[in-house]
């Protein structure tokens, strides 16, 4: 059984209630999902209360569920690029070429930055961070934490762009980061009447049969207010899947099933 969840934005009491209710905590907020997989595609930072709480939580559980048998892993999504990069560079400006008067500081503000998560920063919270992927395959899904095709940017394979993004995140180049930052903060690629053909484009690149995604809230695709969601959207003719409940907009913390139909009620905790 492989579980994926995203955009925790450091709400972790409804994160930790979603994963017991999938069954993959228990009462005491021990791993007891066995051999199962559970899979986080990034955004664990800013807007929410506390994301070094998140942080914690996971790379607990990456070891409580090697143990068992079972496997945790995350990918990085725009909000790690962000609390990476306002602790590196904070209100550095940017080069000009890539736009004037910005900084990672303004950008942090901006986007629900939260004090206590860079003054609980540690160098081991920041080596974990800097070493995870930015896309993994995974069966017939394809995880992505944002909908964009700017993936495509650093590589033409999952390998060659998780090299390439963690390349960046061990220099100290502004403009490198920068970029990053800009690069996972776009979305949408896969709504519209191309969208279906542009989701068919990435998978036949890095292959799978499906866009797993977080980034932008379901709410944001349907036109409903976050607090009337219910689950994963499919969309793009089935090629993409949807995951991010909206949970700072008031919207749930989805724990959702692959091997599940998407339309199942059961596929969702």
């Amino acid at each position: 059984m492989h579980f994926v969840v995203s955009d925790i934005h450091g709400h972790i009491e409804p994160f930790v209630g979603a994963l017991g209710r999938a069954k993959l905590l228990d009462a005491d907020g021990a791993w007891c999902g066995g051999g199962a997989r559970l899979t986080i595609l990034g955004d664990f930072f800013d807007r929410g209360p506390d994301g070094i709480a998140v942080v914690d939580l996971i790379r607990r559980l990456q070891d409580e569920a090697a143990a068992a048998g079972g496997q945790v892993d995350a990918l990085l999504g725009n909000h790690e690029i962000l609390a990476l990069g306002m602790h590196r560079f904070g209100d550095q400006q940017v080069p000009s070429h890539l736009g004037g008067h910005r900084s990672f500081a303004r950008s942090w503000s901006l986007n629900g930055g939260r004090v206590g998560d860079q003054e609980r920063l540690t160098d081991q919270h920041i080596a974990w961070l800097s070493g995870l992927d930015a896309i993994v395959l995974a069966g017939h899904d394809l995880l992505l934490h944002t909908d964009t095709t700017e993936y495509l940017r650093w590589g033409d394979s999952v390998g060659r762009i998780n090299d390439e993004v963690r390349h960046v995140l061990a220099g100290d180049e502004l403009g490198k980061w920068w970029e990053c930052w800009v690069r996972l903060t776009a979305r949408y690629a896969f709504v519209n009447s191309g969208g279906e053909r542009v989701a068919i484009g990435v998978l036949d690149q890095f292959g799978g049969e499906r866009i797993v995604h977080g980034h932008s809230i379901i709410a944001s695709l349907t036109g409903q207010d976050s607090t009337e969601v219910t689950g994963p959207l499919s969309y793009a003719g089935g090629r993409a899947l949807a995951i991010d409940g909206g949970i700072y907009a008031g919207g749930p913390c989805l724990v959702v099933r692959l091997d599940h139909d998407p339309a199942d009620p059961a596929a969702m905790a």
